[in-house]
């Protein structure tokens, strides 16, 4: 018993962070969903329709806890309804909350995030929206810092905050229960930073604040990969950084040049593996910036261990093998987020 104890001990640390809510109005006749979703947080405020009768209204809502904090995530996208929020008169709780609403573009492709709102539950608040879901960080009253806080909040400030809980509900996923805290840690501090600016806040936001600023330059690189003019210089000027400060943040990938090149070579070897593209070698490279075809074969075998050539041909093999079948096809024949306030787990210690 002692042994699976030490076992259960060592292993706490590696337990994935859960999803303490999860809930969407599937559950409820169609009639009666968009009740349902109006119920969730009623102890908050209240929700309206502004026109039209629903047959239905399909939506989700997802909390994770993070220390003293909470990360909620909503998700109605396709009901069509403008909606107005209305906060309670005498609320029950007193919490800050941030929030992001999202729209999913008409075409697909990742939800687009709109203006950042900053308030706090215990003051009168209304808005309205037709988005089609939202990111809201819950906060603590007492996590309010010696400085005055900047409710206006800087655009720069803003956005800072909109592409850093962006990612934070991006990683969670992959995140474990030993990581909440240092979560609720690096999260308050870049608040810190941008809501009541100091010299000391931002140096004890860097981390958090050079995590953003790479994933906002991985993503313009990513949209730029073939672009000629793509260069460390540009990536300067389009984040609005130093040269400096980006060679610091690409250091532990070999430098922001090395990055650069490892995600044009991965792209060269994905076309070269797909056996439908019969372009030579040379129009492929050249096509994402390598215009030497020798250079370009010296490095492609450096990262990836084989020629361009033996990388065709083994994704020509690749394609040509029948698909396997794992043992499934054999098989199978081919509660509301307000009430963790309520309990007093990320409840105010005002």
């Amino acid at each position: 018993m002692q042994h699976d104890s030490n076992i259960a001990a060592r292993n706490d640390g590696q337990v994935p962070l859960k999803c303490v809510v999860n809930i969407d109005t599937s559950v409820a006749p169609p009639a009666e969903q968009f009740d349902l979703y109006r119920s969730w947080n009623s102890s908050l405020g209240d929700v309206t329709l502004l026109r039209g009768k629903f047959s239905s209204f399909m939506a989700r809502q997802q909390v994770w806890q993070l220390g003293s904090l909470a990360l909620m995530s909503l998700d109605y996208r396709g009901t069509g309804y403008r909606r107005r929020w209305n906060s309670k008169k005498d609320p029950v709780f007193d919490h800050w909350i941030l929030s992001i609403p999202l729209t999913v573009p008409e075409n697909g492709g990742p939800s687009l995030p709109g203006k950042l709102h900053w308030h706090c539950l215990a003051a009168p608040y209304e808005a309205e929206g037709e988005d089609d879901g939202a990111l809201a960080l819950l906060l603590p009253r007492d996590f309010a810092f010696s400085q005055p806080l900047d409710l206006s909040i800087r655009p720069e400030m803003a956005a800072l905050i909109v592409d850093y809980i962006q990612l934070l509900h991006r990683s969670l996923p992959n995140r474990t229960e030993r990581d909440a805290e240092h979560i609720a840690v690096a999260t308050t501090t870049l608040l810190a930073a941008c809501l009541a600016p100091s010299r000391d806040h931002l140096v004890e936001a860097d981390g958090p604040i050079n995590g953003v600023i790479m994933a906002r330059a991985k993503t313009l690189i990513a949209a730029q990969l073939a672009k000629r003019d793509l260069s460390p210089e540009k990536l300067c000027r389009d984040l609005n950084i130093s040269r400096s400060r980006l060679y610091r943040i690409f250091e532990p990938s070999g430098g922001i040049s090395n990055y650069i090149r490892r995600q044009r070579l991965l792209r060269t070897r994905d076309i070269l593996c797909d056996d439908k593209d019969r372009r030579s070698i040379s129009l492929i490279a050249e096509e994402w910036g390598f215009m030497d075809p020798s250079t370009y074969s010296r490095t492609f075998r450096r990262e990836f261990g084989m020629t361009p050539n033996e990388a065709r041909e083994a994704g020509r093999l690749q394609a040509n093998r029948p698909p396997r079948l794992s043992a499934a096809h054999f098989a199978e024949g081919g509660p509301p987020w307000t009430s963790l306030l309520e309990s007093g787990d990320i409840a105010s210690r005002s």
